[in-house]
């Protein structure tokens, strides 16, 4: 049955009105009629307006929810306030995955937010797999131009058949491009829509150096602004039509313009901080896909001479799998 949904949910204007290009049109629909609460059942809330979330980490629980429908392609996207103040350990995850479903060969396409010691800055992290490929881990970790705890920010996510884009506002920050020699490493599968909150004591900050401080919880989430615009698919047959050629919105985005790379590159050159194409540790020599741009490895080289010049040194990668609610894959450094 070809169901083509258009979910979307938004902040009320009277509290947060979104000044950036394509996010700012979009259609909108309320928490209920989108998602459903995942976990954490005490730690969720829905404001009263029925059109922002809450999830709160405390000592007994975290907290997420999860879109009511499963989707082959589509943009995704959330405003996201990050808890403020000492935050070592904490992640929130704003992600697409199936591991319910295809628990050995899941696919995962990830924005996972990193909490640090008071006085020092979250961190941004994108990944994707394929195919259970988590053996492969395509990391990039990112500084921002703002602080996330301050306000609220758009991250979105651009997922076809041919590409994968990660924005934050409005600016595109990542582009994969399905190449041939990925294979099934690129995410194929129908999957759902997540956002979580929890406790990554063991590898979030410095390798697990800086644990959770509770005393300073609960950590609060917000999230608001959510977009969901993909091409549903049935749970038991996960079967679809060709959605793609259903009309969508015109504010959302199908690729990364010229001037949007332009804004790319220069985000890259200045914020990112760590990228698997880069990391002569745990790469000898890159996965095919990278294309290696000289400056970025001189510049990331200066960054972390020791992952990033290939010396000796006492950096750890640690692949973990997390509990049920995360089964990502994360560096520790």
């Amino acid at each position: 049955m070809e169901n083509f949904h258009l979910l979307f949910l938004v902040l009320s204007s009277s509290v947060f009105v979104l000044s950036y290009g394509f996010s700012k049109n979009l259609p909108t629909l309320s928490f209920d009629e989108g998602y459903s609460q995942l976990f954490g059942h005490n730690n969720l809330i829905v404001l009263k307006d029925g059109k922002s979330v809450h999830l709160s980490l405390d000592e007994n629980t975290g907290s997420g929810f999860v879109s009511q429908d499963l989707y082959l392609h589509g943009f995704f996207s959330a405003s996201i306030k990050l808890p403020a103040d000492y935050t070592a350990g904490v992640v929130v995850a704003f992600y697409m995955s199936n591991g319910d479903i295809f628990e050995k060969n899941h696919d995962e396409i990830d924005f996972e937010f990193l909490g640090n010691i008071r006085g020092k800055e979250w961190r941004v992290q994108t990944n994707i797999y394929g195919n259970g490929s988590t053996n492969v881990g395509r990391e990039e970790r990112y500084g921002l131009w703002f602080d996330p705890s301050d306000d609220f920010h758009q991250y979105s996510i651009l997922w076809t058949h041919t590409h994968i884009i990660f924005y934050v506002d409005d600016i595109a920050i990542r582009e994969i491009k399905r190449t041939g020699s990925m294979g099934g490493d690129f995410p194929s599968k129908p999957m759902t829509l997540y956002a979580t909150i929890w406790d990554a004591s063991e590898w979030a900050t410095n390798g697990g150096k800086y644990k959770v401080n509770y005393k300073y919880s609960p950590y609060v989430a917000e999230f608001s602004n959510f977009v969901l615009h993909g091409c549903t698919v049935d749970p038991i047959e996960l079967s679809s039509f060709k959605c793609e050629a259903t009309p969508k919105p015109n504010t959302i985005p199908t690729g990364v313009t010229p001037s949007q790379r332009t804004k790319m590159e220069s985000f890259r050159k200045k914020h990112m901080q760590y990228s698997y194409c880069y990391d002569k540790i745990r790469y000898k020599s890159p996965p095919s896909e990278c294309m290696i741009n000289p400056k970025e490895a001189e510049r990331l080289k200066k960054f972390d001479p020791v992952t990033f010049g290939g010396g000796r040194g006492s950096h750890h990668h640690h692949h973990h799998h997390a509990k049920r609610h995360r089964r990502s894959q994360s560096v520790s450094i």
